[in-house]
């Protein structure tokens, strides 16, 4: 039996203001014909089918047309989507009993009963909603990303681990002998994001980590949405990210795309094999090491990396490009030069980044050394904030801001003493 699975397809997404349909319309159409090349037995697609809640008419033409191609192009496949966090549930899951008789399954909400008892009650979950069969071989678990008040558990990872081990024990009460595919839309604890410019919604503090490790009694196999990185989930044999079919940020003009080739066989083997896709467009940083170059030299660059335009506009393979500069060094004009030369390029400037200079905190005036609790109650707080802003901002504070600063200051005193 096989599968194709994927995710975080964000239908929708404006890059730096950028509409990114005909780049989603081109995965789509590569899609299409892996479909149609493989024949697969089902497809998955693990959430965040669209960018926000409210998608575009635009980008709901295109979700819907490529569900009508597949269905055309391969009358068998049986289609399974999940909704994300960046989805509307209710929105992803309103035409399903529509799209059920033409095999695309949709799960985008977790339906339950209010069950009174003795103590007042308690709310009764629907797993076999999620248990959807797959031919006579498999059944797959259809989980939509589980949000707090769904999960109703003070430790957000207990409570989905929890989840998912009942939901995968009622899948073997009803399909013993089937091989279980799990589908979700989660944050794995240890999943590898990016540090800077990260475009998952991740809670602060990693508070919606899910710990899989150690699960016994897994699921057969596990794709996951949600982060844009494709690889294993960490501690797992069974389980993996597909990541995202295109870049979401700068900070991931790195990573590979596309989708998994998932081949369920006879016993226990299961192979997995991951299908490059290649987005249309290409992410370009300008310089991509630290080096300090002066406008001249940033022109040269721009020359020697980026293709000529050929017409009026960029084709249909133009490159997003970001441009580095030392902010000391480059001038209103220089940054207008640079906008033009750019714009004569089968290229679309997303943003001129203005590199600051590190500061030398030794350097600061007015530096205290710390060496205890005693030496931070007893700093002066103006200085501790000024010299906080220094090192955020790479500028000392200006004079209105030392005013406003100093009011509320002399306003929490106030407090503190009444």
């Amino acid at each position: 039996m096989k599968i194709l699975a994927t995710s975080d397809w964000h239908l929708g997404n404006l890059f730096h203001g950028n509409d990114r349909l005909p780049e989603h319309k081109h995965f789509l159409g590569w899609l299409l014909r892996q479909v149609e090349e493989l024949q697969p037995d089902a497809l998955l697609v693990a959430g965040d089918i669209f960018d926000n809640g409210n998608p575009s008419a635009a980008a709901q033409s295109a979700y819907y047309e490529f569900l009508a191609d597949v269905t055309k192009t391969a009358p068998d496949i049986q289609i399974i989507i999940t909704a994300g966090n960046h989805d509307s549930a209710s929105r992803l899951e309103a035409p399903r009993p529509l799209l059920s008789r033409h095999k695309v399954e949709i799960r985008g909400t977790i339906h339950r009963t209010w069950q009174t008892d003795g103590q007042g009650g308690s709310w009764q979950i629907d797993y076999d909603d999620l248990i959807i069969p797959l031919k006579e071989e498999a059944a797959v678990l259809a989980v939509p990303y589980l949000r707090s008040d769904m999960v109703q558990d003070a430790d957000y990872s207990s409570g989905v681990r929890r989840f998912l081990k009942r939901l995968t024990d009622r899948a073997r009460e009803r399909y013993p002998r089937r091989k279980l595919v799990m589908m979700a839309h989660m944050y794995a604890t240890g999943a590898d994001i990016a540090r800077k410019d990260a475009s998952e919604k991740i809670v602060v503090g990693g508070q919606e980590q899910v710990d899989m490790e150690n699960w016994t009694g897994h699921p057969d196999y596990l794709t996951c949405g949600h982060i844009h990185k494709q690889q294993p989930i960490r501690n797992t044999g069974w389980a993996r990210y597909t990541g995202s079919v295109l870049p979401m940020s700068f900070a991931e003009k790195d990573y590979t795309h596309g989708v998994d080739l998932v081949t369920l066989g006879d016993a226990e083997e299961i192979k997995v094999e991951h299908l490059l896709y290649e987005p249309q467009h290409r992410l370009r940083i300008l310089p991509e090491d630290d080096l300090e170059l002066t406008p001249k030299k940033l022109e040269k660059l721009i020359h020697a990396q980026l293709s000529e335009k050929t017409g009026e506009h960029p084709d249909e393979h133009f490159d997003y490009v970001v441009l580095k500069v030392k902010q000391e060094k480059v001038s209103n004009d220089d940054i207008k030069e640079l906008e033009r030369l750019v714009n004569t390029k089968n290229a679309v400037l997303c943003k001129i980044q203005k590199i600051i200079p590190a500061v030398d905190i030794g350097t600061l005036t007015g530096t205290q050394q710390i060496t205890s609790i005693d030496d931070i109650l007893d700093r002066d707080p103006m200085e501790t904030i000024s010299e906080t802003f220094l090192i955020h901002h790479q500028t000392d504070m200006n004079e209105h801001q030392k005013q406003m600063l100093t009011e509320l200051l002399n306003q929490i005193k106030v407090e503190e003493n009444n």
